[in-house]
């Protein structure tokens, strides 16, 4: 008699022990994704493969903001528009790549990975 599919994982056929052909290594760990809100400046540092280190933004207030004309300004942030990303966070306001930004310039597209690298880049939309 075939066991069941749930226990085909593990067990075999004739009742015998699976064994996995090999444990899980510590690269292949996963962690929580790291959301960056609005809000006042709140940066973290994680170690990260290789002895490197990533700096993540908590939250942030404040975006540099690239205008047609090879400037940058520092713009603050007002709240978080559009998140193309995930319908979740733009209802929770979390800046992302891609995501749409109301700042005091107007309405921006954030170009870099605030979880990732620690800092708020975007391009000036045309309205």
């Amino acid at each position: 008699m075939r066991k069941s599919v749930e226990n085909l994982a593990t067990s075999k056929i004739t009742g015998g022990r699976r064994v996995p052909l090999r444990i899980r290594r510590k690269y292949e760990i996963d962690r929580y994704p790291n959301e960056a809100v609005n809000g006042a400046q709140v940066t973290i540092t994680r170690r990260v493969r290789g002895n490197n280190k990533k700096t993540a933004l908590k939250t942030i207030d404040f975006v540099n903001l690239a205008t047609g004309d090879a400037k940058v300004k520092k713009a603050k942030i007002i709240k978080v528009l559009d998140n193309a990303t995930n319908n979740d966070y733009k209802r929770r306001g979390i800046i992302t790549k891609g995501a749409i930004l109301e700042t005091q310039e107007g309405k921006c597209r954030v170009i870099s990975k605030p979880g990732q690298n620690g800092i708020v880049n975007a391009i000036l939309l045309k309205e």
